[in-house]
């Protein structure tokens, strides 16, 4: 009908492009019209029937649509085509579709007519010779396979003439994170130009969305689209529009304007990236209708130093654009490396040529340029020697690990490339396997890397599978520069490591994997299990990372089944969807499935094999998910369906065995007991807190002793002072509110800033505030007080329980407790402010000072005066009948100082505490006046007045 439209308008096909837009909009008009039209030019112009007959050979699609959901990362996609057969007789209708290879398919429908045919997820059965050599000789070739992380589901059927067939196809996915946002992506590639074609994507992330972006449609193989280089503007007909949780995104482009994008109907890859909001705490943990799903992704960590062994292909095979392309992504790899960061080279073929021998070297300028040149000699030649490679590779970065005196913390890895199969040496991918398992002996991760068609994927992506890591594989005709360079972003900045998530026992079953060796930037880990007790209101939950230098531990309460957040039944844009409101049940079946089929893939013993693959039937036909144990069925004859081969669909480091977290690790032993986690914090009476107000406890003389410092908004207090001795200093930043009506005082006061400093045996501090906790001890660590966490270095402990406190342990001998005060509705005079109480002053020196510290190896003595006699000191027996006595005094270092009975409200438990109160900013009790405990800057840490140090 095209060349007819040419003829009949006297266009060229080779005319220019207001053409080629004028002919566009006129085939937009026919497709919509009557689809009998054809036919009757036909009869009338009898000379064009050869073309007519050229155009008949397949139906036209006059319908593309996708709709797709997605909560909180899953993602159900429909995909629905409508095909019109216009010719005189049946014609043989395709329908073909890319799905992502990490998704399930989960129903497929076709009607043709008034007839429907429903696709039946069943069971493999083992193969017979018999059956297999009569079903080849009826059903054409399979489709292709994994394309650019793909695979291709085809279906295929006959239409009669004036006849219709439309087709729909539901599969669903886990979204995985990577370089800090999501992706998803949907194939436009219909083949021919459809009138009516349009992608609508709704998103829900309770946890709010942000830095959504749709960038322009990809297609590697796409040539003369007309898209500038670096244009990053949607598609055209794109429109976008979203909330703080919700988003819509659409794109229902014209005839016209899929004419402009490419004329053959491969439009391409239309991508929608996005992230979440995040804090640092155990995650984001969603629970409905008896199911959980956690996703952990903690930001502000610092990087953890890395070990890096770079083994790269230099066979002959390699020779033009590949090895080029390799050396380019290496030369910018090489820059990104930091200074604490150590690595070598190795460059094999049928010869194996390490750069460096017998060593890893520190990332300095020298060492950077000399790589570099190594890189750029490397010429292709020989055939290839995996396992020489790989064995050299790990018998490297072991003999640096256990030589050398490396940070503990630091991370070490191989990251390994080639275009080939074995060819040289051992060839046997069975013995390569079990060779490279050997040598690194779960100490290191490998991550692999293939380009190219003739690469074995398969034995790449065993290889990271056993050995923690995920494996990726490009196409010739790729940007393999910027594949391998964002390949290596996703590894390159470790920020965890010994991740461990744990539930209690008795609260949760059927857990997916929840150890996981590293955590990198920007990546994920996700977790999915079942309620055992669905009657229980809350569901405790622990995150632990730990190395030898510091121990994280992170803890919260999760609340089930909230109304209103998690159960999605009449959110706009979402009504439609079947499978939807289970969609946390059905990604824990979506993560258990593919655990069970990695497990298998990496299982050698048969019998383990067997059962794992019986598990993963089971499950996916339970939830109607198409695997490589299951097949999907058309009730109906003479309808032929190819779902993705086993071959094609088998697990891999391209589905959630990587993305879950990149590495693959061991379950952790059963999780937390009920009720561990309870405990009570001690605190003395010892004390700043409020407007402040000041405590000192003096328990020999079983009484205390209490004033105020009436400072102004911006004075920095300095509460404890033992610098040179214990290394300890506590500072208290004031902030300012309106005083009460009525009231005597000009304004309030309150500590908005808690700062700690030590320096022994290692500098670091403490930033404390109603809503965060910074800590620096030479990695800075950012910790929400809305988030029960515990985090441990050789010296230091900090524990947070969610808005209540936070006590911090120095050295075990020195303990703070300040306590979180946060008003809901406060009055014009309140301020969300901390008070701070000394635990334990044990490992404070008895010269320790400040207001607060200078009393803290020191007893004071009560004294009652009268006009005409001297002070006498009063026993402590006689200090009940004192207290309504005006005229008492306290002697604090031969200083008398005249003090009232008062009573005075804390937060240690007790509320309220009984005390000597000093006057006029207590004035005599403490060493000089309260403006000499005024600190220049948060982390002055002079102990003398009139002196000043900075940690």
């Amino acid at each position: 009908m095209l060349l007819w439209l040419c003829l009949c308008w006297g266009f060229s096909p080779s005319a220019g492009q207001p053409d080629s837009e004028l002919m566009a909009r006129y085939l937009e008009e026919q497709l919509l019209a009557d689809y009998s039209i054809a036919e009757q030019v036909a009869r009338r112009v009898p000379r064009q029937a050869k073309f007519l007959q050229r155009l008949e050979t397949r139906p036209r699609m006059s319908e593309f649509h996708v709709r797709s959901t997605i909560i909180s990362r899953y993602a159900f996609t429909t995909v629905s085509s409508t095909m019109v057969n216009s010719g005189s007789e049946a014609r043989e209708a395709v329908f073909e579709m890319q799905i992502p290879a990490a998704a399930f398919i989960s129903n497929f429908t076709m009607s043709i007519g008034n007839k429907t045919y429903y696709g039946e997820v069943t069971g493999k059965e083992k193969k017979n010779n018999t059956d297999d050599k009569e079903r080849h000789k009826k059903l054409p070739s399979p489709t292709e396979g994994r394309e650019n992380g793909y695979e291709t589901f085809k279906a295929s059927v006959f239409i009669p003439r004036k006849m219709q067939a439309r087709f729909i196809l539901h599969y669903e996915e886990l979204l995985q994170r990577r370089l800090g946002k999501y992706e998803y992506t949907v194939s436009i590639r219909p083949q021919q130009l459809v009138g009516r074609l349009r992608v609508e994507v709704n998103i829900l992330e309770n946890s709010g969305i942000v830095n959504l972006e749709v960038p322009p449609l990809r297609n590697s193989k796409q040539k003369g689209n007309g898209k500038a280089e670096g244009d990053v503007s949607p598609p055209p007909s794109t429109v976008i529009g979203h909330t703080k949780t919700l988003a819509k995104v659409t794109f229902n482009p014209s005839v016209v304007e899929q004419t402009r994008i490419a004329r053959n109907g491969i439009l391409g890859d239309f991508i929608i990236r996005y992230d979440v909001n995040r804090e640092l705490s155990v995650g984001d943990v969603q629970i409905l209708n008896g199911y959980f799903v956690h996703y952990f992704a903690p930001t502000d960590l610092p990087p953890l130093p890395k070990n890096v062994v770079f083994v790269l292909d230099s066979s002959a095979s390699m020779v033009g654009t590949k090895l080029k392309q390799t050396k380019e992504a290496l030369f910018t790899i090489l820059q990104d490396l930091r200074p604490e960061d150590h690595f070598n080279i190795i460059g094999f073929s049928n010869r194996i040529k390490v750069w460096q021998q017998d060593r890893l070297v520190p990332v300095t300028p020298n060492n950077i340029r000399d790589a570099k040149k190594y890189i750029h000699n490397m010429s292709p030649t020989g055939g290839t020697n995996i396992n020489g490679a790989l064995l050299t590779g790990a018998k490297l970065l072991n003999d640096y690990i256990a030589q050398n005196d490396i940070d503990a913390r630091s991370v070490s890895l191989i990251i390994f490339l080639t275009d080939g199969r074995p060819t040289v040496g051992e060839t046997q991918s069975s013995k390569i396997l079990s060779n490279t398992k050997d040598a690194i002996r779960d100490k290191f991760c490998l991550f692999t890397i293939g380009i190219g068609n003739d690469v074995d994927h398969k034995l790449l992506e065993r290889m990271a599978l056993e050995n923690c890591g995920m494996t990726r594989l490009f196409q010739e005709d790729e940007d393999a520069a910027s594949h391998l360079k964002g390949f290596y972003d996703e590894i390159g900045t470790p920020l965890l490591s010994d991740i461990r998530v744990d539930y209690p026992e008795d609260d949760v079953e059927q857990v997916t994997q929840n150890f996981f060796p590293n955590y990198f930037n920007g990546s994920e880990i996700i977790i999915a299990g079942k309620l055992i007790n669905r009657t229980s209101d809350r569901l405790h939950v622990e995150v632990t990372a730990s190395n030898s230098k510091k121990y994280i531990l992170l803890k919260t309460d999760v609340a089930i089944d909230l109304q209103g957040r998690n159960d999605i039944r009449g959110v706009p844009g979402l009504e439609d969807g079947k499978g939807d409101n289970n969609y946390i049940e059905r990604a824990w079946s979506y993560l258990t499935i593919k655990e069970l089929l990695n497990s298998r893939l990496k299982s050698d013993d048969s019998q383990e094999k067997d059962n794992l693959m019986e598990k993963a039937k089971s499950m996916a036909l339970a939830y109607n998910f198409v695997t490589p144990f299951t097949v999907l069925k058309m009730k109906e004859a003479g309808l032929h369906s190819e779902p993705p081969q086993e071959e094609f669909v088998s697990p891999s480091t391209d589905g959630i065995g990587e993305k879950v977290q990149s590495l693959q690790g061991h379950r952790a032993p059963s999780g937390i007991r009920r009720g561990q986690d309870k405990q009570r914090i001690k605190i003395s009476k010892t004390s700043a807190d409020g407007d402040p107000h000041f405590v000192i406890d003096f328990p020999s003389s079983k009484f205390s002793v209490c004033f105020n410092i009436d400072g102004d908004p911006g004075d920095i207090l300095r509460l404890v002072s033992d610098h040179k001795e214990s290394g300890v200093t506590v500072n208290g930043q004031l902030i300012g509110a309106p005083a009460p009506p009525n009231g005597h005082k000009k304004h309030r006061t309150y500590f908005s800033t808690i700062t700690i400093l030590s320096n022994k045996p290692e500098r670091s501090y403490l930033e404390i505030t109603p809503k965060r906790v910074i800590l620096d001890d030479g990695e800075r660590l950012v910790l929400s007080c809305g988030r029960s966490a515990v985090v441990r270095s050789r010296s230091l402990e900090v524990s947070i329980s969610a808005y209540s406190n936070i006590t911090v342990t120095i050295r075990d001998s020195i303990s703070f407790v300040i306590l979180i005060h946060h008003y809901k509705r406060p009055a014009p005079y309140q301020r969300n402010h901390l008070g701070f109480y000394i635990s334990n002053s044990k490992g404070l020196s008895s010269d320790s000072h400040g207001l607060l510290g200078q009393f803290l190896n020191h007893e004071v003595k009560l004294l009652q005066e009268s006009l005409n006699t001297s002070a006498q000191a009063v026993g402590q027996n006689q200090t009940e009948a004192l207290k309504a006595n005006p005229t008492n005094t306290l002697k604090v270092k031969g200083r008398l100082v005249p003090v009232v009975w008062k009573q005075r409200r804390i937060f240690n438990g007790q509320q309220e505490v009984d005390c000597w109160f000093a006057k006029n900013n207590a004035d005599k009790l403490i060493d000089g006046s309260y403006r000499d405990y005024l600190a220049s800057h948060p982390f002055d840490t002079g102990s003398s007045f009139g002196t000043m140090n900075s940690l």
